[in-house]
């Protein structure tokens, strides 16, 4: 026999040996609990939930205090140095506004201790009371109803912000206080602060005036609410979530599991808006840890960012985080940035990323022939170090969360950027609480076991057709218990007594809406959700999040909308498109620019591709849509389209796009 042969047959044979005898890792057990029958699961590592990872710590207030006093010389909050802000304007005559970021400037966890301590100060001595609540009203954390809703007493904003409560004066009749961030408070509040209802201050002379009139710190309690956090609104109107101390700090000591070797040394970057749940938990969690956060914004998180300056480097080039969390929506763009780039370049380069990239996907899915050990070397740095260096090169662990992600954007970013995704699923409700993927875990699609905190148990839904007796996985409504769950929605109670309950045990429960089923190995897989499923004229089932899931991964489609009608037999899709995709694929075809979007040429195409991603995912055809709107301008959350985490906002895009619909039908 050839050494030729042997050299082939050997790493067979050893590959075949290996899967044979490769027993599955168990990550979730079953568990005994009460409430409604179902199928229930508990991480596989402890025995009882876990509320929380610190020893005498009930409370995030007594955490930040206890981490600051460990960590007091490093690094804690940075923030970039704004050089300069200018307008561009476009071919078209649109003008944009871009940013010229200096380096990061740093606070230390005793300085921002000192900080939060003054400020703190200073609320009391303005007279705001324990009891009363706070809004904090920014770009990036809440939508201007939130003040409203929550009849708070004090509101913290920034500049721009402030010009918009001015005009909601005369409805915010619980306001006293107003904080304005930035130390040029707009002349136009003048009328306000004269009238005498509100007394407004800087943010600056609220640290003065605590700092020269200390208060004793008046603690809170586990049971005590943290946060009232509004839900996204994807489904209907936001709900008011309370969340106590104990909920996210039973969220954060979970999560600390899962993520490995978090420490003092670990950089995150922050750029998720604070109003989300997975932002808030994460914050808290590497505070808690003594690592070191850094903010930035999506519109200036790389050097090709829509707000960074030409020739000027983004936030995860300054920064070079360690580890991030983020939403599926980023990871599709970072995939897709790096598409372009790539079929720009075409020729040789093309041709190395190509192949690099299969060998190495063929070693992620178990293959003794793909690329590992020094060709492995040898590719990330011919071919994937320039990857890397578009989030700063240091990139060793990403949360994902708040939406489901793509098989191909995971294992894309698995390979390109040679980190792990911890893809999690859990809701506000849950306190970002739920399930996560463990470190080890390379497969896709699915979300992992629970959290130490949490208990998740299927329940039948037979309406549906989901069983937890179903074979080979039992399948069913996902509910959720432990001390994550949080209390209710706020001055909502008949909302609350509809999706909270609680057992016999005193175990309490949020009925999540999702279905959900669990593989052998006691993870968990979203199959659909209770609120998306729209029977057909001829009685199939489409569930509009699972098809929307499968076809966003087409290179043409930025953002898409199922949309079903019972008295037909087929649905239809509100396709936004990816203009950089689009215009390359015209400019290939010779079509000029102009009105891409209307384009029968156009529409043709993307349609195509929409249909190709479809029979990838096995779609079943009646899930496919029979015909598209090509849609050319983004859907936005200032346009009240999509979340602030860019969830899909339904019922706002019908609205919206009735007539276009309508035509669908027609």
């Amino acid at each position: 026999m050839s050494a030729y042969i042997v050299g082939v047959l050997v790493p067979l044979v050893f590959t075949l040996l290996l899967r044979n005898s490769k027993k599955e890792k168990k990550r979730g057990i079953p568990v005994d609990v009460g409430g409604e029958p179902g199928h229930a699961l508990r991480n596989c590592r402890f025995t009882s939930l876990v509320s929380t990872s610190w020893e005498g710590i009930s409370t995030l207030a007594e955490l930040f205090e206890q981490s600051c006093k460990e960590h007091g010389d490093k690094y804690l909050l940075g923030t970039r140095q704004l050089i300069s802000r200018e307008t561009e304007v476009a071919d078209n005559g649109r003008s944009f506004e871009k940013l010229h970021l200096g380096e990061y400037e740093w606070l230390t966890y005793g300085q921002a201790f000192e900080t939060v301590c003054n400020f703190a100060s200073g609320l009391a001595q303005l007279g705001h009371k324990k009891e009363e609540r706070v809004a904090i009203f920014a770009d990036t954390r809440a939508e201007w109803f939130v003040a409203l809703q929550t009849e708070v007493t004090t509101v913290i904003c920034g500049s721009k912000e402030l010009k918009k409560l001015v005009d909601l004066s005369g409805q915010l009749d619980t306001v006293k206080h107003v904080i304005c961030m930035d130390a040029n408070i707009p002349s136009a509040v003048s009328s306000v602060e004269q009238s005498g209802r509100w007394k407004i201050t800087s943010f600056a002379d609220v640290q003065i005036l605590g700092r020269e009139n200390p208060v004793d710190a008046d603690y809170p309690v586990s049971a005590d609410v943290a946060v009232i956090m509004y839900t996204s609104g994807s489904t209907g109107l936001p709900k008011g979530v309370m969340m106590t101390h104990g909920n996210v700090l039973a969220t954060v000591s979970a999560v600390m599991t899962i993520v490995p070797d978090l420490g003092s040394k670990d950089v995150y970057l922050a750029y998720l808006p604070l109003a989300h749940v997975l932002e808030l938990v994460a914050e808290n969690l590497i505070a808690g840890v003594g690592s070191a956060i850094g903010y930035g914004t999506p519109l200036t998180l790389t050097d090709t960012s829509s707000k960074i300056k030409k020739g000027t480097q983004g936030d995860a080039s300054v920064l070079r985080p360690t580890v991030m969390a983020s939403v599926p929506a980023i990871l599709d763009r970072v995939r897709d940035g790096v598409h372009k780039k790539v079929n720009a370049k075409g020729g040789l380069s093309k041709k190395l990323f190509d192949l690099a990239y299969a060998r190495r996907l063929s070693a992620i899915n178990g293959s003794w022939f793909g690329a590992w050990g020094l060709e492995k070397l040898l590719w990330n740095l011919l071919v994937f170090s320039k990857v890397r260096a578009i989030l700063g090169g240091r990139i060793r662990f990403i949360l994902s969360g708040g939406a489901p992600l793509s098989a191909d954007t995971q294992r894309f970013i698995n390979i390109c950027l040679g980190a792990p995704i911890g893809q999690g699923y859990a809701l506000t409700e849950t306190c970002a609480g739920g399930t996560f993927s463990e470190v080890d875990d390379t497969s896709v699609g699915r979300v992992g076991a629970p959290l130490p905190c949490s208990f998740i148990k299927l329940i039948d839904w037979p309406e549906g057709g989901y069983l937890t007796s179903d074979s080979p996985m039992p399948r069913g409504e996902i509910v959720i218990a432990g001390p994550n769950v949080t209390v209710g929605y706020f001055k909502n109670e008949e909302k609350t007594k509809e999706v909270y309950k609680v057992d016999d045990k005193g175990m309490r429960w949020f009925y999540t809406g999702d279905v959900g089923q669990v593989h052998a190995d006691g993870c968990l897989e979203i199959i659909d959700r209770k609120k998306d499923i729209v029977k057909l004229q001829h009685g199939e089932y489409v569930s509009l999040g699972k098809v929307e899931a499968a076809l966003i991964v087409s290179p043409y489609v930025d953002n898409i909308m199922m949309h079903a009608d019972p008295f037909h037999s087929y649905c239809v899709a509100l396709v936004v498109a990816s203009q950089p995709a689009v215009e390359e694929w015209a400019a290939k075809q010779g079509i000029v620019y102009n009105d891409l979007c209307e384009k029968e040429e156009t529409v043709k195409e993307v349609y195509a591709s929409i249909v190709k991603a479809g029979k990838n995912a096995r779609l079943d055809k009646f899930e496919i849509p029979a015909k598209i709107k090509l849609l050319s301008q983004p859907w936005t959350s200032e346009a009240g389209l999509v979340t602030a985490a860019l969830k899909i906002k339904r019922e706002a895009i019908r609205k919206a796009c009735a007539d276009d619909l309508a035509r669908l039908y027609e």
